[in-house]
């Protein structure tokens, strides 16, 4: 009984000692992605301009995605895309644009993954400084405008 015990302490420790030195990693709750996607709908709404407007998580995968009634077929992949580059870059996407635009050997960046969107409207999600995923719009009649409904968007949430 001993030697049992003994054996199935051996055995088992190591197993504990991993599992209490897992990496935790910060997310982006569904229920914040909801408002946020929401509160930028309705920002854009409120200005007149039927939009989509999409979350996707820090992994890239979508994970809201809103279109108002009324907005364009082409919304859809645009604002998807807007999202998965800000947060696979980890940064605006006006800003990327600008920054390829001012230096023509980064030009391959536009064709590094054809999910990347590189116009302005896409904006990294940021909590406690970690970044957790991207929000992008695409409807409004430039991307200045999607820019500042998913910017309401992040402001409803506490988001940088």
């Amino acid at each position: 009984m001993i030697r049992t015990f003994a054996l199935a302490t051996a055995l088992l420790t190591p197993v504990a000692a991993l599992a209490q030195g897992l990496p935790t990693a910060p997310y982006l709750p569904l229920t914040m992605a909801v408002t946020a996607a929401q509160a930028a709908v309705d920002a854009c709404a409120a200005e007149g301009y039927n939009v989509s407007v999409a979350i996707v998580a820090r992994s890239g995968e979508t994970k809201v995605h809103l279109r108002a009634d009324n907005a364009g077929p082409h919304t859809v992949g645009s604002s998807i895309g807007k999202a998965f580059t800000s947060a696979s870059m980890g940064r605006d996407t006006a800003g990327l644009a600008g920054f390829i635009g001012a230096k023509p050997e980064n030009g391959g960046l536009r064709d590094m993954d054809s999910r990347l969107v590189i116009q302005a409207g896409g904006l990294p999600i940021r909590i406690g400084g970690a970044l957790v995923g991207g929000i992008g719009a695409g409807g409004a009649p430039s991307g200045a405008i999607d820019e500042n409904c998913v910017r309401a968007g992040l402001d409803t949430i506490g988001a940088e």
